[in-house]
């Protein structure tokens, strides 16, 4: 039944009146189609499941989650009622049966629409918020349990409604605006919600079917298929970010390399984005509660042309500020996405050595280029192999290759870099669906650079940047410096299907050691504080993970360079970063990021949360001039002049127009703390390896 709802002012009772909502029901294509996906992974899939009452009872809570991630629609009812069907699915699927399936969505669909029309209610009446009063609202999903029944569900949404009207006020609107704005908002959601069709149940419930096998296995109706096709055949460009759907919000997973957001230079992984809007002084979308798709639809636009966003930061928590970007549209050119050598010099003794630093965003290879037989195309190992050249010729005393944010990109590429550094020999296993392991990928080549090397690494480190950097830990070829890596050891292929396609999981990385880079990824030797919450990014964090484990090591050398040094780099480090002004004030801005994503409850009380937003620019604002004291430069004067440094120091535009940005430096190691301590850390390694060389060598001349 659709619902007409309106609340009562005090008792936010609903009176509802009903007309039918036409529920949706599958087609037999759609019928079929289960059948031919259940088919493809059963025999194709790396992970091999059995569909039976584990499967089922384990779909329909993966299912409900995907339906209603943050528990806000679903009454305990509800779930009373989908526990008949735990131990059924299995059987309809098998045979083509999606009736509980679209039973479910349909049940959420009602629930959907009767809140979203209940909050316009509310809204639309007039009802009044008391910001005076001593309340919060609870926003830990991990916890939350399902509604118990419609008045809790009422209370929550009252508190939840309150909370935005707050947030928006607070951000420099009036309550009329705001709650007009608010109105939009739930009017939008209202709207897309009643124009769901069959094919939107459909391929929810089959996506949620192929992602019980892992997250990386998906599936795409006709429908979404011709949509991406013919999007990606028009003249429209992005601004160079990886997107995913999380709760109500657009969440960044990844920054591309050399992209728009990249150049623009504020945002990061983690970050949500809850508006877009187009050009200089195009009116601002709300796009809270949004399908991920339509979201990109408006990101995406003519090159060139700018898109304004309004991003919830990742660092400030639930409770925190929005502000607003702009960036311009336009492709990721190879040239942007290229390796980069640059050289420094770090103290070491009395004397002062010069390191090579090699920055490479992406595994590339420019596939047009080498098709037509350009012997000038470009490609990762090349580029890095004329680095390699030019920093032999500057006479440097180490190489830092630095992999931070390097998502993957292709595999060749990643052995074919390997060969650079290592003699020949394997440098990935690769494990199919079938369990046999091949090795094909070899470097075969003497090794172009044989000194000193540091791999730096962080958690967006993923896939061909796992390969290199184990394939180095495992040969003992160099040190592996910074955090826990992303964990994607898996390889994808489409196939696809006579309604739609599907992407599926069919073969695993495995380094020489015999490790899977999958879940764990790469550890490094030497620990680095991560900007970034391994709880939230990463394989590990999602659901149906492919989780990590071993097979037999291959045949390979080992050079041994780190063998016994580990431990006194380590003490040298964290006896200089004691002392290292840039370093606290690195950790300490971490641990208030971790503080703020720890909240529990907000406040709905304006001067609370007034005050709680002042303490903690307050705690920003002492933080940046305890740093500034330590290094002997002059602190700031005032909060005005901070919030004006943090603005320069993001890139962001002095006025929404004005979208010039100036050139991001190559090397800057005084807003790159870790990148600076990761060349102290060379530094020291080379100090070490030469000592023992030169033991090496009096034992070997003897008395």
């Amino acid at each position: 039944m659709r619902l007409f709802c309106r609340l009562g002012l005090l008792s936010l009772f609903i009176v509802c009146s009903a007309t039918a909502l036409e529920p949706l029901a599958p087609d037999t294509e759609q019928r079929a189609s289960i059948r031919e996906i259940l088919h493809k992974l059963d025999k194709r899939h790396y992970r091999h499941l059995n569909i039976d009452d584990t499967f089922s009872s384990e779909l329909l809570d993966l299912y409900l989650k995907r339906l209603d991630p943050t528990r806000t629609y679903l009454l305990a009812s509800d779930i009373a009622e989908f526990e008949g069907w735990r131990n059924r699915l299995d059987d309809e699927l098998r045979a083509g049966d999606l009736d509980q399936g679209f039973r479910i969505f349909n049940k959420l669909r009602e629930r959907l629409i009767a809140r979203l029309e209940a909050n316009v209610a509310l809204l639309e009446s007039d009802a009044k918020f008391d910001f005076d009063a001593d309340e919060s609202l609870p926003i830990d999903t991990d916890t939350r349990a399902w509604f118990k029944d419609a008045a809790e569900a009422d209370d929550y949404w009252r508190r939840r409604l309150k909370d935005g009207m707050l947030r928006l006020i607070m951000s420099g609107k009036d309550a009329k605006a705001a709650r007009e704005l608010l109105v939009k908002r739930y009017k939008s959601q209202l709207h897309r919600a009643s124009q769901q069709q069959s094919h939107d149940a459909f391929e929810l419930y089959a996506n949620t079917v192929a992602g019980m096998y892992d997250p990386h296995t998906s599936y795409m109706d006709p429908r979404s298929l011709e949509n991406f096709q013919i999007s990606m055949s028009l003249s429209l460009e992005g601004i160079g970010a990886v997107l995913q759907a999380e709760d109500e919000y657009t969440k960044i997973i990844r920054v591309v390399p050399g992209g728009p957001a990249d150049k623009q230079g504020r945002l990061r992984a983690g970050d949500r984005i809850t508006g877009v809007a187009q050009g200089v002084d195009g009116e601002m979308v709300d796009v809270i509660g949004w399908r991920l798709d339509d979201v990109v639809d408006l990101i995406r636009g003519k090159k060139d042309s700018q898109v304004r966003l309004d991003i919830l930061p990742a660092t400030s928590g639930p409770a925190g500020s929005s502000y607003s970007v702009t960036i311009v549209r336009d492709q990721v050119k190879l040239e942007e996405q290229a390796a980069r050598g640059d050289v420094i010099t770090v103290p070491s003794g009395n004397e002062k050595l010069r390191l090579g630093i090699i920055t490479l965003p992406t595994f590339y290879m420019d596939f047009e280029a080498y098709r037509n037989r350009d012997e000038n195309f470009r490609s990762t190992t090349r580029d890095v192999y004329n680095i390699l050249q030019t920093f032999r010729t500057e006479n440097i005393d180490g190489i830092i290759l630095d992999l931070r944010n390097n998502g993957g990109g292709s595999l060749y590429e990643a052995t074919a870099l390997t060969d650079l550094f290592i003699d020949p020999g394997p440098v990935v296993q690769i494990r199919h669906a079938n369990g046999k392991v091949s090795l094909d990928q070899m470097a075969e080549h003497p090794a172009a650079y044989r000194g000193p090397l540091v791999v730096l690494i962080n958690r967006l480190s993923a896939s061909a940047s796992e390969i290199f950097a184990g394939a180095i830990q495992d040969y003992g070829r160099g040190l592996i410096v910074g955090t826990q890596t992303f964990g994607k050891g898996t390889v994808q292929v489409m196939t696809p299907l006579k309604q739609g396609q599907l992407k599926l999981t069919e073969s695993k990385f495995y380094r020489v050691s015999g490790d899977s880079t999958q879940e764990r990824g790469v550890l490094p030797d030497i620990v680095l504080p991560s900007l970034y919450d391994v709880k939230e990014i990463g394989d590990g964090s999602q659901d149906r993970v492919l989780r990590w484990d071993r097979i037999k090591p291959a045949d390979h050398d080992t050079y041994k360079n780190v063998d016994g040094l580990v431990a006194p780099l380590v003490q040298r480090h964290e006896t200089r970063v004691v002392t290292d002004a840039d370093w606290r004030y690195l950790l300490e801005t971490l641990k208030f990021a971790e503080q703020n994503r720890s909240i529990k409850e907000l406040p709905l009380k304006r001067a609370e949360r007034e005050r709680l937003d002042h303490e903690r620019e307050v705690a920003l604002f002492d933080l940046a001039n305890a740093q500034r004291k330590a290094k002997g430069e002059p602190p700031h004067a005032d909060l005005a002049a901070w919030r004006k440094e943090q603005d320069a120091l993001s890139g962001e535009p002095e006025d929404e127009g004005d979208a010039a940005l100036p050139a991001k430096p190559k090397i800057d190691l005084a807003h790159d703390p870790l990148l600076k301590e990761t060349g102290n850390i060379l530094g020291d390694y080379v100090g070490l390896l030469t000592k023992r060389r030169e033991k090496l060598a009096g034992n070997a001349t003897g008395p």
